[in-house]
């Protein structure tokens, strides 16, 4: 009979902690087509391109633009939470540029000190976003 070793107990494992985002990956169908949506349409600070992929810059986070490498990966990403300052003023100009919203912004949660307000818009490949914004109470 041999003995089997069981894991350590939890407190002698060192404490992983996720909290930092390198890089997103969006999923869309014409690469070419995305990137100039998301560079001209949206404003996002292009980095760069490198065959079937482009690459932005989200204030120190990746976001990676590519086709599907496998079947499994093919379907609409999470939904993004783009933080602005005055959601009125970046709906209005979104707008105005055509991009597809689903809604106008709204308040969706009233806390103690401010207003969290959203509003959410698709991209060219049906991915969803969001405005968000925290209106401070006066």
């Amino acid at each position: 009979m041999t003995a089997t070793s069981s894991p350590a107990p939890a407190m002698d494992m060192p404490t992983l902690t996720l909290s930092r985002i390198g890089q997103i990956a969006i999923v869309v169908k014409d690469v070419e087509r995305s990137t100039a949506f998301y560079r001209d349409v949206l404003g996002m600070r292009f980095l760069f391109a490198f065959p079937g992929l482009a690459f932005f810059d989200c204030d120190g986070v990746r976001l990676m633009l590519t086709k599907p490498e496998t079947k499994e990966f093919d379907h609409p990403s999470s939904v993004l939470y783009f933080r602005v300052a005055d959601i009125n003023a970046a709906y209005q100009t979104l707008r105005s540029r055509n991009v597809d919203f689903v809604d106008e912004p709204h308040i969706v949660a009233r806390l103690t000190d401010h207003d969290l307000w959203m509003s959410f818009f698709h991209d060219l490949d049906d991915n969803i976003f969001a405005l968000m914004s925290e209106v401070a109470k006066n």
